[in-house]
């Protein structure tokens, strides 16, 4: 692996790779590419990485896949070297355990895995808040502060709302909902910006799919269009 890591150093240039950075690829044990693409991209999502790598592993405490996710992230970030590979044994192990969806031999889909990664940690962050609660460790809460948002939902959660306007009386109606991810279409050689305008774009109900508007009391043309009313906190990038 030295010798390798020297030709990856040499082909970059070390003097491209930033201080507080280390290049690591993580093993790929057949079928796991999924995995390991979820879990870099996590790592280079900073304000996630720092929140990880917080994370205190209390000794003889069960493990989990946030502590086997601490211990991979801690490993890379506290390497000597700055680039080179590391095999995920443990995160593996553990997520086979958690969910047997992902316990065979097949790729996975890795959009599945991020939601069922980020909805697990912020189910585990959860049960801890309520063990401290009983435990009487944990402060009353602040008026206004929601009991099941984690640092898991202040990284990713945003907020969409579903607006409908009738094109006889003008009314709008409108519901909002949170979301931890958003699926838009990327098009060849456009940008992010371009395709999440798209998104938002009206669509009009008409014909057999016209819109039930309560100020009219009857079947109307109206525009239908999705719009995010909070932003994620921070990309992914």
């Amino acid at each position: 692996m030295g010798s390798s890591a020297s030709a990856v150093e040499k082909e970059i240039g070390v003097e491209q790779i930033p201080g507080d950075e280390n290049y690591f690829g993580l093993v790929n044990f057949g079928n796991t590419c999924y995995c390991n693409s979820v879990l870099q991209a996590l790592y280079f999502c900073r304000p996630f990485r720092k929140k990880v790598l917080a994370y205190e592993v209390q000794p003889h405490k069960k493990e989990t896949l946030l502590t086997c996710l601490s211990e991979l992230f801690n490993s890379i970030a506290t390497q000597k070297t700055k680039v080179g590979v590391i095999p995920p044994n443990k995160f593996i192990s553990q997520l086979r355990k958690d969910n047997e969806l992902f316990n065979n031999t097949m790729q996975q889909d890795a959009h599945e895995l991020l939601n069922y990664l980020l909805n697990r940690i912020a189910d585990l962050l959860r049960d801890e808040k309520k063990q401290e609660k009983q435990n009487g460790k944990l402060r009353n809460r602040s008026k206004g502060e929601k009991v099941d948002r984690t640092w898991v939902h202040e990284i990713f959660q945003g907020t969409l709302t579903n607006e409908t306007r009738c094109l006889t009386c003008e009314s709008v109606s409108s519901k909002d909902e949170d979301f931890l991810d958003l699926s838009i279409d990327v098009e060849q050689n456009t940008s992010i910006t371009h395709c999440l305008r798209k998104f938002s774009n009206s669509e009009t109900l008409c014909s057999d799919q016209k819109y039930y508007c309560e100020q009219c009391r009857s079947k109307q043309e109206a525009q239908k269009r999705k719009l995010i009313l909070k932003q994620l906190k921070n990309s992914m990038d």
